[in-house]
């Protein structure tokens, strides 16, 4: 049987900014300009793709202030955590499939 992929990670987008705030310890967070520079992304587009990823419950998002200064963090939830582990558990099953002999008739 052929693994699911999650996909709200699985685009191309989403994946690079989950793979990066995975990078993070648990409980660490990012600025969205930091986020943003890191991964050559517009605002615009990374704001798409984080909406996403907070609607599923795989991101947080926290708006503070720096002095007078407005600033959002972001950071991966523990629920984010997990789906990223079953993703790439999903990605290696896949790949061990396709290096494995076929079995059956021929």
């Amino acid at each position: 049987m052929t693994p699911e992929l999650d996909p709200v990670i699985h685009a191309q987008a989403r994946l690079r900014v989950v793979v990066t705030l995975n990078t993070l310890d648990e409980g660490d967070q990012i600025t969205f300009p930091g986020l943003k520079d890191l991964l050559g992304m517009t605002a615009g587009n990374l704001s798409v793709h984080l909406g996403k990823l907070e609607e599923a419950g795989y991101v947080e998002i926290t708006k503070a202030h720096r002095g007078r200064t407005p600033v959002t963090y972001v950071a991966l939830t523990r629920r984010g955590r997990l789906a990223f582990e079953e993703y790439t558990a999903a990605i290696r099953t896949l790949l061990d499939m396709t290096a494995a002999p076929p079995s059956g008739d021929a």
